[in-house]
């Protein structure tokens, strides 16, 4: 059983490993039981793994890959059990495959799906997964999930993408069809509000979060309330990891009619944090 929360374990990919101690610490105080890391989050899998010989037990641990091919991904993934310091994952991921022809080069003949096929024969993941940016997210992974049987999807979701009509469409298609087949679902972008644009990054995540906590509480209690969301990865920084926690905690599901309508209302007033390459 999953914790409510994953650590979304970017934000510590550029941060010092006292930095990221005090993070791991307060995620594993506050009761998270799965971590989510990639390759390409920076020095995270160097953070991580001096932790694993004294929590690999009680961990559901989730890696990815962003290559292409079975060879590349072959070989990322033998770099990131070494990084960490384990033996083996619980769940590997092709990363970043949210528009299709990503999708299409991994699942293809000698494609990177491949690598991850004997990954799990050979003991080293139990379960196969897809994650993906963009607004085609959603649709692109409904067209996977019908050409192999993945074990878990995630994709972004909030309450400004909800109000999106084509969007919202797509992810509701999508978390029925896990609904119908068992498929775990991972969210992540909970807590996005838009884009940086022009503004000065005062946080390490390459979108401006919420970064109050009435609006991470609100964003959170949306997105717990859609039908068949059960897990939300934290935000990637470290200094929105407790907000969100907190949030997580004490949101009561599902919202009222009136207060999941307040909150749509708001949508307006920020952006999807997907544009230009993005989008």
């Amino acid at each position: 059983m999953s914790s409510v929360v994953t650590f979304g374990a970017a934000g510590i990919g550029r941060v010092e490993q006292a930095t990221a101690d005090r993070a791991l610490q307060l995620a594993l105080d506050a009761g998270v039981n799965q971590i989510d890391v990639a390759p390409s989050y920076g020095d995270a899998e160097l953070r991580i793994g001096p932790w694993m010989p004294r929590i690999r037990s009680h961990i559901f641990l989730n890696c990815k890959t962003n290559k292409r091919t079975r060879e590349e991904a072959a070989a990322e993934l033998r770099s990131s059990l070494s990084r960490l310091q384990t033996d083996r994952l619980d769940l590997y991921q092709l990363h970043s495959v949210g528009k299709r022809a990503d999708m299409e080069a991994a699942l293809g003949p000698g494609g990177a799906l491949e690598a991850l096929v004997e990954a799990r024969a050979s003991g080293l993941t139990r379960f196969l997964g897809i994650t993906g940016h963009t607004h085609d997210a959603p649709s692109t992974m409904l067209w996977a999930l019908d050409r192999f049987d993945f074990d878990t999807v995630m994709f972004p979701l909030n309450f400004v993408l909800w109000a999106i009509p084509t969007y919202r469409a797509d992810a509701e298609r999508l978390l029925e069809v896990c609904r119908q087949r068992d498929v775990g679902v991972h969210i992540i972008k909970t807590a996005a509000r838009g884009p940086w644009g022009d503004q000065p990054r005062t946080h390490t995540t390459w979108y401006q979060p919420f970064d109050d906590q009435e609006h991470i509480d609100r964003a959170v209690a949306f997105n717990l309330s859609r039908p068949g969301v059960t897990t939300l990865c934290s935000s990637g920084d470290v200094d929105i990891l407790p907000m969100f926690v907190r949030a997580a905690d004490r949101v009561q599901t599902p919202l009222p009619p009136a207060a999941e309508s307040a909150i749509l209302a708001e949508a307006g007033a920020f952006s999807t944090p997907f544009i230009g390459n993005w989008a």
